[in-house]
């Protein structure tokens, strides 16, 4: 962990505004810009890339991608300007949580997979990219996505350690048990051999 030196009000205003950050439904947003439907009625009901990819849209889920994960990073980025590093960990676990259970939409967010790689990027990049380099090589393997996030956050928790950002080990493995809680289905589907591809749709 980093030296707490934040005081409390400021890292609880600052954990507050990254929860905020992180809630934003990109997912649904774009759905409905785009008129896709509604992505809660649409194959897995997630509102992550993933799901946006099943309703046939390659754009819309890039799109996606893209902004749940710039929402992680700009929640760390903005912390560590204003606040300090203390303040950019508790945010980084602030957006993650918001997007996985956000206020807006009764708290049944996303799994928090590109959250989680923007967090890591914003936080510590050769980790970030150590950990979409990891999602990418299983993903083509594999071709499953939950696999691949799966794999991509068990090596965070390695990577943090020996690429020597240690004071980040305690909010890693946080991330990685939150992402992997939010999978629970996905690997019980896994297990059973019914999880559905990349592109797959609902």
């Amino acid at each position: 962990m980093p030296l707490i030196d934040t005081a409390a009000a400021l890292l609880l205003l600052w954990a507050l505004l990254a929860y905020l950050i992180g809630s934003i439904p990109f997912g649904m947003v774009l759905a409905r810009l785009m008129k896709l439907g509604d992505l809660r009625n649409i194959g897995s009901g997630n509102i992550g890339a993933t799901n946006v990819l099943r309703t046939g849209s390659k754009k819309a889920a890039a799109m996606t991608l893209l902004l749940d994960g710039a929402k992680g990073a700009a929640a760390v980025l903005l912390a560590r300007f204003f606040a300090g590093e203390d303040a950019a960990q508790l945010a980084g676990l602030a957006a993650m949580l918001g997007h996985c259970y956000p206020v807006w939409i009764g708290f049944r967010g996303g799994k928090g997979v590109a959250t989680f790689l923007g967090v890591l990027l914003a936080l510590a990049w050769p980790v970030g990219l150590g950990c979409c380099l990891a999602w990418l090589i299983a993903a083509v393997i594999s071709r499953t996505s939950s696999l691949a996030a799966l794999f991509s956050a068990s090596v965070s928790t390695f990577l943090l350690v020996f690429l020597g950002y240690g004071e980040a080990l305690l909010l890693g493995v946080l991330l990685t048990l939150l992402l992997f809680w939010r999978h629970r289905s996905n690997i019980r589907r896994i297990k059973a051999g019914t999880e559905p591809r990349i592109g797959q749709k609902g």
